[in-house]
């Protein structure tokens, strides 16, 4: 499987020949290509057309973020697997409300029901977080028995509120209050590592998108509109919960990233590199880790299992099987 390279450092990308190399005041670095998938860079690089268009030769991908941590963007190659024919199908369950509809319930109940086995998980470790789980299970029927996307919102909207409000319980660290989820900017360190973690989340679902037949600007759940992308936000909802969260959950606990590791700006408060390192190497470690596949009888890794999901859908939008999402058993 294809790496992820990650570059904090300012500097330059330069191409030679048929290879990369980083160049910084401190000396030049060559990167590895041809093991390579995607790059995302947080420091403030410099390139040119020359490397966009040997990325578009190698089919990797470039993610860039904020000095903050916001996601900013990506260079997405020319895809190679682009499907006129999927597009049509993505279009057709789109435009058909009932059909849109039929796949974005299957992304909230993906999601909540991960939601569910996240605090089920803790409860089992005696945090106290049992009102949680039953408030989650009230409100899954809803789903059901939503008519129209901005219902299944809201629904899905009220079931993250009382996942969140379990957070201090699990966490119990007082560095670590939630208070209220609060984005661009973060009001709290909780926060700032929620929005940093769910950043990398849509980034790896929409890698993972450009290596099927499927359009990342045609979500369901989310509106497709002028926004560049939006399936990857609709995958990464089933994810976020089992892979961020139970991460920022584990770099707490294990005192792995404390309140050191942030500082205040202007735009909030903000994450070191040396805790975005850590955050990022303890992701890679979990998307590596293996599960058994119920269906396929055999063990993957979690990020095969996104690609694993994609190609769900696909079949759900062929006509060949209906979409059901992965659900966590732990």
């Amino acid at each position: 499987m294809k790496k992820t390279l990650y570059i904090f450092s300012n500097g330059e990308i330069h191409r030679k020949d048929n290879t990369l190399y980083f160049e910084t005041e401190t000396g030049r670095r060559f990167l590895p290509v041809e093991d390579t998938g995607e790059i995302m860079i947080f420091g403030e690089v410099q390139f040119n057309k020359k490397l966009l268009e040997f990325l578009s030769q190698k089919e990797i991908i470039l993610h860039y973020f904020s000095h903050h941590g916001y996601y900013m963007g990506t260079f997405y190659p020319r895809e190679h697997l682009s499907s006129g024919y999927m597009i049509l199908r993505q279009s057709e369950h789109y435009l058909d409300e009932e059909r849109r509809l039929a796949i974005a319930r299957e992304f909230v109940r993906g999601a909540a029901k991960n939601i569910r086995q996240v605090l089920k998980y803790y409860h089992g470790r005696e945090k106290e977080v049992g009102e949680f789980i039953a408030a989650v299970e009230r409100l899954l029927p809803s789903v059901d028995d939503c008519r129209d996307i901005a219902a299944l919102m809201a629904i899905e909207g009220n079931i993250r509120d009382h996942y969140y409000r379990a957070f201090d319980a699990i966490i119990g660290h007082p560095d670590f209050i939630f208070q209220e989820r609060s984005r661009r900017p973060p009001k709290n360190y909780l926060n700032t590592l929620i929005s940093f973690g769910n950043s990398l989340m849509y980034s790896i679902c929409l890698s993972e998108i450009y290596k099927t037949h499927l359009d990342p600007r045609i979500g369901f759940l989310h509106a497709t509109n002028f926004r560049r992308f939006t399936l990857n936000l609709d995958i990464a909802e089933i994810f976020k919960p089992i892979l961020i969260d139970r991460l920022i959950f584990f770099l707490i606990g294990k005192k792995m990233i404390t309140k050191q590791d942030f500082e205040q700006s202007t735009e909030g408060i903000l994450l070191k590199d040396k805790a975005k390192r850590c955050f990022i190497e303890e992701l890679d470690k979990k998307l590596m880790t293996t599960i058994q596949h119920r269906e396929i009888g055999r063990s993957v890794s979690y990020r095969r299992m996104i690609r694993l999901e994609l190609y769900k859908l696909e079949k759900h939008l062929m006509g060949e099987k209906d979409y059901t999402p992965f659900i966590a058993r732990w």
